[in-house]
């Protein structure tokens, strides 16, 4: 029998021998198989090599596609109060951290507490680019590119709030100038005509020293110095403090330790999120999560990765509409196509978590802050933690879909989203709450 791998680690399909069979021949019903007596494990063509018979004592059960790791109580929903964050679930600590930093002192840890075997090493990751985006609703957010080891893919960090910057972008690079540092936005504050130095400005201030704004005006030393910096005073205004800069103190006011920022790991999408398609609720998700991160103090960040169709590429998605449309749910389709029910990974979403500050090895001041992860699906938290548990999950905040919470008044809707939902519920274990 082949090894009880996660969801989120289903092993790639062979392709390397032809089973000589169309997906016209499959046949994921029941009733033509018990019609004919065919017994479960006897369903195979002549040309494949059969199972090993199960004598009629032994019990002949089919080990399940999807297991979920744990099961956290329900999250408990609410009503659409856009002002105020989502209600979430604590993570049982037994079951996503180390055994150890919850035992007590005189508890051992062994390996099985610190380490999760069944995922594979973080890759390598890089942040190769981030840039300022204003976007339509009034909110900034940087944009962060990432090239990695594992794939070919440009994967993204969307990251709301000043309290996040990427350790890879930062680290100075052989032969670059203080202008291609801040071109690949490697640098502190905000940009503005006449800038020249990436990283001077930071130093002074940090020494106390005044520091000339673009105006040739002396700019207080107390301006912010972080990735929302604010734009530098008019003579005008210099003597006293304006908006932008009591604005700037409150932001460095607020501990950024304080609280777990939120996270959301984000698979691309390109029909929910583009072609207005009804048969998933994955672009509102995406808006919801922005709209959180953007209300949070602590601000957040969604990790975009381009894994559509769960893993299986557009393609193959499309075909599964198709499959879909013949009666067969998304898992199913999955099947048919010789996909696995889910093929996508999270080790590139927790290696760029830790670069982004958000995880690191154990006992050390990034992990313990944790996360707070927008998710309904179980597996997914255990796998954002990474193999050596480099990010830890403090709370899962569920997503209800906004048609739930609205009574129908709003959100994506239609029989194709509502078997979709289903599907996720009843196979693939996802939690909802209305």
């Amino acid at each position: 029998m082949s090894p009880q791998y996660p969801a989120h680690a289903s092993p790639r399909p062979d392709y390397s021998t032809s089973l000589g069979r169309t997906v016209s021949d499959y046949d994921l019903t029941e009733d033509s198989a018990d019609k004919a007596g065919v017994k479960p494990y006897e369903r195979h063509d002549a040309s494949i090599a059969q199972p090993t018979p199960i004598s009629p004592s032994q019990s002949y059960s089919v080990p399940p596609i999807i297991s979920p790791a744990f099961t956290p109580p329900t999250t408990p929903g609410g009503s659409l109060d856009l002002s105020t964050p989502p209600s979430s679930t604590p993570i049982d600590p037994s079951l996503t951290t180390d055994a150890a930093a919850h035992a007590s002192s005189d508890a051992t840890s062994t390996p099985e507490d610190t380490t999760n075997s069944k995922l594979d090493p973080l890759p390598e990751v890089s942040c190769e680019v981030r840039a300022r985006i204003p976007t339509t609703t009034g909110q900034e957010m940087f944009l962060h590119l990432y090239h990695n080891n594992a794939d070919n893919k440009e994967h993204l960090a969307i990251v709301f709030g000043p309290y996040m910057r990427s350790k890879s972008l930062d680290a100075p690079r052989e032969g670059e100038t203080e202008k291609d540092r801040m071109i690949r936005g490697a640098y502190v504050g905000t940009l503005f005509p006449g800038r020249t130095s990436s990283r001077i400005e930071a130093l002074k201030r940090e020494a106390g020293v005044a520091v000339p704004n673009n105006n040739g005006q002396a700019a207080a030393a107390q301006a912010t110095d972080n990735t929302a910096g604010t734009l530098p005073m008019s003579p005008v205004q210099a003597p006293q403090k304006d908006d932008e800069e009591k604005e700037a103190e409150k932001e460095e006011a607020t501990d950024p330790w304080k609280e777990a920022p939120l996270v959301r790991i984000h698979s691309e999408c390109y029909t929910g999120e583009t072609v207005w398609s009804a048969r998933c609720d994955c672009g509102e998700q995406l808006d919801e999560a922005a709209r959180l991160m953007s209300l949070s103090p602590y601000g957040g960040v969604i990790i975009y990765l381009r894994q559509e169709g769960r893993g299986i590429g557009l393609l193959s998605k499309l075909k599964a509409y198709n499959l879909q449309d013949l009666g067969h749910d998304t898992l199913q389709a999955n099947l048919l196509l010789r996909h696995p029910a889910d093929a996508r990974s999270y080790g590139l979403a927790t290696a760029m978590l830790v670069d982004l500050g958000l995880g690191g090895p154990l006992g050390s001041r990034e992990r313990e802050r944790g996360i707070r992860l927008l998710t309904n699906n179980p597996e997914k938290v255990r796998a954002v933690e990474g193999p050596g548990k480099e990010v830890l999950v403090r709370q899962r905040v569920g997503m209800v879909p906004l048609a739930w919470r609205t009574g129908g008044k709003e959100g994506v809707q239609g029989k194709e989203v509502e078997k979709y939902i289903s599907t996720k519920i009843e196979k693939f274990k996802h939690m909802f709450s209305s």
